[in-house]
């Protein structure tokens, strides 16, 4: 029996297991390592502590920036109240326009240098932060390539790196035969994509959310990501996964058990009954 139904396509294509984000920590300072906080191979949280540099020169800048900014606070308020007297003197015609002007500068002068040392005092707490090697996001550790008393440099070995593994991205490409039917889809909803891991026994569902900007003219293909939900790392950067995915459905399709299509030299075809049971290819 025929049967007329709407059928989606779904396609099977093979991907690869990428991190969302991974980065490789580097110091900013030249320095010694103090203590390294983490293990490697470690899940560690956003803005969690993973390696200390020696802060001793750093934290002794910062107070002494501070202090400077003390006691340019101090020589501004004594100026204002020197200014003020110079006002009433002026007012009553003790004291020249010059003295007045003289103290008015003064005034200026030290809210310039006080902005200035402000600014000193900022920067000098950005090289302390330096010191203290923070996670920028949630993920696993790799390998640890310093030790304490580790001498490192700006832009030298790098410290950790750090892997987002929850959630995680599937890539892979589709025809590009596929692309006007997967954009259509992504327009009207979530398009659900599908992988197998554990031997086929387990199905993990996600959904696309990437489509390259291009076609790659080589291979006709448009390559996409699809990410999923990775809580118990069943998922790892560097998998070869299968992907199962329906970004189109054929309307009104004629439908046959699967067992009916047979394949030909030529083509798949059936066998149709016709009048008085007799039976033919089509």
């Amino acid at each position: 029996i025929v049967e007329k139904r709407d059928v989606p396509v779904t396609l099977r294509v093979n991907g690869s297991v990428v991190a969302i984000q991974t980065v490789d920590l580097r110091a900013q300072v030249t320095s010694t390592v103090r203590e390294v906080h983490i293990r490697e191979g470690q899940n560690v949280g956003k803005g969690d502590l993973l390696v200390s540099l020696d802060s001793r020169a750093e934290e002794a800048n910062v107070k002494k920036a501070e202090a400077q900014v003390q006691k340019d606070l101090a020589d501004l308020a004594n100026a204002r109240r020197t200014l003020e007297r110079q006002r009433q003197l002026f007012a009553q015609k003790f004291i020249a326009q010059a003295a007045l002007d003289a103290a008015e500068n003064q005034v200026a002068s030290l809210e310039g240098q006080l902005a200035v040392d402000r600014a000193a005092a900022e920067s000098a707490k950005v090289s302390l932060a330096y010191t203290q090697i923070r996670a920028s996001f949630a993920g696993r550790t790799g390998a640890i390539g310093v030790r304490p008393g580790s001498v490192v440099q700006p832009n030298g070995a790098v410290l950790v790196t750090v892997t987002q593994i929850d959630p995680i991205q599937v890539a892979f490409t589709l025809p590009e035969k596929e692309l006007p039917g997967l954009a259509k889809a992504i327009a009207a909803g979530p398009v659900e994509a599908s992988i197998t891991v554990d031997d086929n026994a387990r199905q993990l569902k996600g959904r696309v959310n990437f489509v390259d900007n291009a076609v790659d003219t080589t291979t006709g293909t448009i390559r996409a990501k699809a990410q999923f939900e990775n809580r118990d790392a069943r998922l790892w950067p560097g998998m070869y996964v299968s992907v199962a995915l329906s970004p189109r459905t054929l309307e009104g399709a004629s439908v046959v058990p699967v067992q009916a299509v047979q394949t030909g030299p030529d083509s798949r075809f059936v066998y149709v009954i016709g009048e008085e049971r007799k039976v033919s290819a089509k």
